[in-house]
């Protein structure tokens, strides 16, 4: 990790050239994200490259051009962080263009005028705080993929370099579902069920399941999921979020997979423990909960006491959830065994498996 944050940043030159005020070349960025926003202003831009938007269509005052439309002497800054930003950058190289600068790279040759990406800064900070729980965290680990996962991880957090997230792929598909949970006859609960995809695809994988529970607090997410669920059996479906305590929560509806318990959200939503809310044991649990994940788990005490389900949780929304989640999950039983996997090529979608 010393290695990774001392290794100095490439193109620094580009960047710097971008941040002049004579530069000699076409500039886009790639990437609709807060990453982009803080580009805007600080270097003179001619557009944003978007293959799904019509030609012309305006963000945030850029115009919209596809890839292929970018003329071959252009400069494009990759916003791109979260998702898929290596493909981003093969993509780009495809279509002839040469001179690419990621929005890190920027940031550091801007002095401070661009602030580091959110989950650099984040993690960062939590890595120089808490670097000998990570080291702990590392050394529980249940297997080489596991621990390789970490360092890649880790380090593509810590400085948004793209080269440590080569050998991944978008696999999101996949996630949640590794050979090693054996998935048997199981009483599966999906937290934050979403549309139902997660539920589909673990009725696909696991044909003899017993139950599944499914909640989604979202009213049209709810809806999306019963009616893609509708051939599916022994499938409840729970209109709640779930958190460490009973009552009423602010809720964003309006985020797609991405809606979560916000302040000041659209809605007022219903929250219950999974203890209250199930009362027979459940034995595979699967959390992605847009941060509320620890909130989760702490009203899923008696299930894990008792019953030890395998987890499934997700650990990207913020640094501090990777140490959370296994610390508070180990100190219901020590014993589990901690596997890491991700599902991206950015820093989001990975998840933590507790056997």
């Amino acid at each position: 990790m010393d290695a990774a944050l001392a290794a100095p940043a490439a193109n620094q030159e580009l960047a710097r050239s971008l941040l002049s005020a004579s530069r000699d070349h076409p500039c886009y960025v790639i990437g609709r994200n807060a990453e982009a926003l803080r580009v805007i202003g600080q270097v003179s831009l001619d557009g944003i490259v978007d293959d799904f938007a019509p030609a012309g269509t305006l963000w945030n005052g850029l115009a919209a051009v596809g890839m292929a439309q970018l003329p071959r002497d252009a400069v494009v800054i990759n916003c791109s962080t979260s998702i898929s930003p290596v493909a981003v950058g093969h993509r780009l190289a495809d279509a002839g263009i040469e001179s690419v600068v990621s929005i890190q790279e920027l940031a550091q040759a801007s002095n401070g005028a661009i602030a580091d990406a959110d989950v650099v800064r984040e993690q960062r900070d939590d890595w120089n705080r808490f670097e000998t729980e990570w080291a702990d965290m590392f050394d529980t680990l249940a297997d080489e993929p596991s621990r390789q996962t970490l360092r890649d991880v880790l380090r593509y957090r810590l400085t948004a370099d793209a080269a440590f997230m080569r050998g991944y792929a978008v696999r999101t598909h996949e996630q949640y579902f590794e050979p090693f949970l054996d998935l048997q006859s199981e009483v599966f609960v999906d937290a934050g069920g979403f549309d139902g995809d997660t539920t589909e695809e673990f009725c696909r994988r696991c044909p003899d399941y017993r139950q599944v529970h499914l909640f989604e607090p979202s009213a049209r997410n709810l809806r999306a999921a019963r009616a893609r669920l509708a051939d599916h059996r022994d499938i409840a479906f729970h209109a709640k979020a779930l958190s460490d305590t009973a009552g009423h929560i602010a809720f964003d509806s309006d985020a797609g997979s991405a809606s979560a318990v916000a302040t000041g959200g659209s809605q007022l939503v219903e929250m219950t423990t999974l203890d209250e809310a199930i009362a027979d044991p459940v034995s595979f649990i699967k959390m992605d909960l847009e941060g509320w994940e620890v909130k989760a788990l702490a009203g899923c005490e008696r299930h894990i006491r008792a019953h030890r389900p395998k987890l499934a949780i997700a650990v990207y929304h913020r640094a501090s959830d990777f140490r959370d989640i296994w610390r508070y999950v180990r100190s219901l039983h020590p014993d589990y065994r901690v596997h890491l996997r991700h599902y991206t090529q950015g820093w989001s979608e990975t998840v933590m498996f507790f056997v």
